[in-house]
């Protein structure tokens, strides 16, 4: 298996801008597009636990816009040509909180899917 294959990286990278822009804007058509529409797709928030695309879904559905946040880190890491995870850190507000989103992506046949996140905060 060969990490970081360049045109890889450029691949989940420009997948992962496309998620965080489309999470700035609350694009929710984007940001159900990008998770992978199954049952074993999950998601860990701040403050849910999501199993399933479903309720993935519904949570993004019925949430209002996060707020802008600042990105101090991205870490983007191909394994072979068809799964990567991304790792960021961020600050949302004034209240100096670091915020920490990893996501684990596979190459579907749509493209690129999320297929498991974590999003935390610590205090």
């Amino acid at each position: 298996m060969v990490i970081n294959i360049p045109e890889i990286v450029a691949e989940v990278t420009a997948a992962h801008i496309r998620y965080e822009a489309a999470l700035g804007a609350n694009d929710v058509a984007v940001l159900d597009e990008l998770f992978w529409n199954s049952a074993h797709t999950l998601r860990y928030g701040a403050t849910e636990n999501l199993y399933g695309y479903d309720a993935i879904a519904a949570f993004r559905s019925g949430r209002s816009a996060p707020g802008p946040r600042s990105v101090a880190r991205v870490v983007v890491t191909t394994y072979g040509r068809d799964y990567a995870t991304t790792n960021l850190e961020y600050q949302r507000g004034g209240d100096g909180k670091i915020g920490r989103q990893s996501q684990t992506w596979a190459r579907m046949p749509e493209g690129w899917r999320i297929v498991a996140a974590h999003v935390s905060v610590m205090q």
